[in-house]
């Protein structure tokens, strides 16, 4: 009898499906291949006209001069080394450059954590969009305000270039 309340008892518990490794809501799709031949033309258009409005489709990146935006990579570095070898005084470049890094470093520290409190991150946008939209009121709406900006932001190009 406790046999057959063990085995009654093994069948009525739920099974519960096995989880995939891939747990997502998108479907999966085949990595794409980026070669030559990325385009596949359906067999039932290779016949008759069919594969002349499918050649009609096809794209290609432009190698022409007139539309390429790509840099001379060999210009860019002969440029920065020239403006290396210029240099002074390379240690404070170096040094500033390191603060830089380690300044952008804990301020992200210092997002994240604020970010992982509860309802403080929505504080603080609601006090960036109050500070945004106070410095449109001030600065960006009147003609006035605008040139006072202008002026602002010149004498301060000026004190940090030292010509002031």
């Amino acid at each position: 009898m406790a046999m057959t309340v063990a085995a009654s008892m093994a069948v009525m518990v739920p099974r519960v499906p096995s989880v995939s490794a891939r747990c997502s809501a998108v479907p999966y799709l085949p990595p794409r291949s980026f070669g030559r031949s990325s385009f596949t033309v359906p067999a039932k258009l290779l016949s008759g006209n069919g594969l002349h409005k499918v050649e009609l489709m096809k794209t290609r990146a432009s190698s022409s001069d007139e539309t390429s935006t790509a840099i001379d990579t060999n210009e860019l570095f002969t440029d920065l080394k020239e403006k290396w070898d210029g240099l002074e005084n390379k240690t404070t470049v170096i040094i500033y450059g390191g603060g830089a890094i380690v300044a952008v470093w804990l301020s992200s520290i210092v997002v994240g954590a604020i970010n992982s409190v509860p309802l403080l991150p929505k504080v603080m946008e609601l006090v960036g969009l109050g500070y945004t939209g106070w410095f449109v009121y001030r600065y960006l709406l009147f003609k006035s305000s605008r040139k006072e900006l202008a002026e602002d932001i010149d004498s301060l190009k000026k004190k940090i270039a030292g010509t002031e």
